[in-house]
């Protein structure tokens, strides 16, 4: 019993634990591990600001102009869409003109909003205080175009986008594009 007492003691002090340069290699393993876990976590916190919250604002924005607009009638040319709420003189209503670059807004077919959705009013020269963006276009109508879209139907076409996003990667835009006929 002594012999195999005395064999235990010298295992014990041979494992006395673990050695600094065993302590050195598990934690370098566990830095570049949590250094690749770190990076993932980066991307998809930009990924789920950009395309999970910012992306759905500019379509919903997008939508909210659209159904502005299509609430006018066909043929007006004078209702103000660049104030809320829109106003019966003093703006472009329903007619052909505009355009979807953002770079080069024209007058009476863009708006800014604040990075809440709170309207900061149009013009081309954008407030210190936008975050988003957005324009419209208004093409074709009677005698314009013959073949698509086909006479008495004017196509109406909101962008928004946004100012900055996490990272400046990807700054979601969205487009809605909708018809509308001379009858309604």
């Amino acid at each position: 019993m002594r012999a195999a007492l005395r064999a235990g003691v010298r295992r014990l002090r041979d494992e006395r634990g673990t050695t600094l340069i065993e302590t050195a290699i598990a934690s370098g393993i566990l830095l570049v591990t949590l250094a690749g876990l770190m990076t993932m976590g980066t991307v998809a916190t930009m990924h789920t600001e950009n395309q999970g919250h910012l992306a759905p604002r500019t379509t919903e924005y997008a939508q909210d102009k659209m159904e502005q607009l299509l609430a006018l009638a066909y043929g007006d040319s004078t209702t103000n869409t660049v104030v809320f709420p829109a106003v019966s003189s003093g703006g472009t209503g329903l007619a052909i003109g505009g355009g979807l670059d953002l770079a080069a807004p024209v007058n009476g077919y863009v708006d800014w909003l604040g990075s809440d959705g709170s309207y900061l009013g149009g013009g081309t020269a954008a407030p210190s205080a936008w975050f988003y963006e957005r324009v419209w276009e208004i093409t074709c109508g009677v005698g314009v175009c013959t073949n698509s879209p086909p006479v008495g139907v004017k196509q109406v076409s909101v962008t928004v986008t946004v100012r900055s996003s996490v990272g400046r990667f990807m700054l979601a835009r969205s487009t809605v594009v909708a018809l509308k006929a001379s009858q309604f």
